[in-house]
């Protein structure tokens, strides 16, 4: 990015702070935060204040060093409608189901100066939900699109503060953006090389949308009873997302979903001209490795041409062979580190004191419920999906009617996200009008 540009992070969780630090610290700009007001945020604004507008970032790897540091935050805003100034570029890093609330409570004023808009976790469509609503106020806006946020950074401590550590940081994303030959990508590209993380450039911001992991294996993991009952049914028992049952929810049929969802995404990259996506191997290469003694490359490079037992055969063993971290140093029992144990969570009460959903499964709803919307615009059946969507939307019923005599958060509401729907596939109508008049 050029020298002298302000920008502009929205968002109050720990991925806000580091996108600061890295603004500030490696890119030398100027650099504001803005945020909702509510309970949980009022933490963070406090220790901010606190601190004269000063964050800090810690790193759990030191060869994630370039990412750590301390910093002034330059403009700091409590309140979207707070929001004032002239900012090149806006960062969104929000949950993709507050996308457009963000935006309307943004003062349309501040929209004039901005050049760019960053999406820093989005969902497939998010990128044209976002062109949709400021084409009518900046035409000329460009939307950029990562595949997904640049690593895993939480609270230092177990309250929101100005201080957060960052864990682990991916080795591969993906970008794209409605301008063709981007600047601003190629800029982000080279920060990425120096940060240690390879950005691959897409041919459209929705291509970078669809490779988000999360999309293909979060509602097949979530959406089914075993998840759904350990997350709400309450009782002592602890299970696993990512262990075999009764440890956790995979058995042969959830990979049987698994796969079919995928199918039926691929269904929809057809429809809408973007290349497919090799799952195992995206599995593989793009998240978790393992070991070639586990599974041979000609199998995970030719996934997409096996019948689909084989492939479910294949998904099975890729899961059960990341029980362990097969590249752990075993301890002196031999054991290796238990890299499925990650638990899942429960229900639980908010800040505000209502029964609220954990952030898995509540943010796969919404994308899962956009996914189905697309599908059904584009003419194609998702019946794996529609499948799971009917699992939890269900769950949702009985726990609303289990717990009528409690405060439950907006999480429990059936929700069609209409508007953000119409808006996405408008978008998306367009651009296929335009791939047929070049065609």
């Amino acid at each position: 990015m050029n020298r002298g540009k302000r920008v502009l992070v929205i968002g109050t969780g720990p991925a806000s702070i580091q996108l600061c630090m890295i603004v500030k610290k490696r890119l030398g700009l100027e650099v504001g935060l803005a945020g909702r007001i509510s309970v949980r945020s009022e933490s963070f604004f406090q220790s901010l204040e606190g601190n004269e507008n000063h964050i800090m970032v810690s790193v759990q790897n030191q060869q994630n060093e370039s990412l750590q540091g301390k910093c002034l935050i330059d403009h700091v805003y409590r309140g979207i409608d707070a929001i004032r100034g002239d900012w090149d570029v806006i960062v969104l890093a929000v949950t993709t189901d507050a996308y457009l609330d963000v935006l309307q409570t943004i003062p349309r004023e501040v929209f004039k100066s901005v050049r760019s808009i960053v999406l820093v976790s989005p969902t497939l469509g998010s990128n044209s939900l976002v062109k949709q609503y400021v084409e009518g106020i900046q035409s000329e806006v460009e939307i950029i699109s990562f595949s997904t946020y640049l690593g895993d950074t939480r609270w230092m401590e177990p309250d929101p503060s100005h201080h957060v550590i960052t864990t682990a940081m991916k080795k591969k994303l993906y970008i794209g953006s409605t301008h063709k030959h981007s600047m601003i990508v190629q800029s982000l590209v080279a920060l990425g090389r120096e940060l240690g993380t390879e950005l691959v450039p897409t041919e459209s911001p929705l291509e970078a949308e669809t490779r988000n992991i999360s999309l293909y294996v979060h509602p097949p993991l979530f959406m089914n009873d075993v998840t759904l009952n350990e997350i709400f049914d309450g009782g002592p028992s602890m299970k696993y997302v990512y262990k075999l049952y009764p440890e956790g929810p995979i058995t042969q049929h959830l990979i049987r979903d698994m796969l079919a969802q995928w199918q039926e995404m691929m269904g929809i990259l057809e429809k809408v001209k973007i290349k497919p996506l090799n799952l195992l191997e995206f599995m593989i290469d793009d998240n978790y490795p393992i070991r070639l003694e586990s599974l041979s490359r000609a199998d995970i490079e030719g996934f997409e041409q096996l019948d689909k037992i084989h492939q479910e055969y294949l998904l099975y063993i890729r899961y059960t062979s990341l029980l362990i971290d097969p590249f752990s140093t075993p301890d002196e029992t031999g054991r290796y580190f238990d890299f499925s144990a990650v638990p899942i969570r429960k229900m639980y009460r908010n800040v505000e004191g209502e029964l609220d959903i954990p952030r898995m499964p509540k943010e796969d709803y919404y994308r899962i419920k956009i996914i189905q919307g697309i599908a059904r615009f584009l003419g194609l059946p998702s019946p794996t999906i529609d499948k799971l969507i009917w699992t939890y939307e269900n769950k949702l019923k009985e726990v609303v009617k289990t717990h009528h005599d409690q405060k439950l958060s907006g999480a429990f509401s059936i929700q069609s996200f209409e508007e953000d729907l119409s808006r996405i596939t408008g978008e998306i109508g367009k651009e296929l009008v335009k791939t047929v008049q070049s065609e």
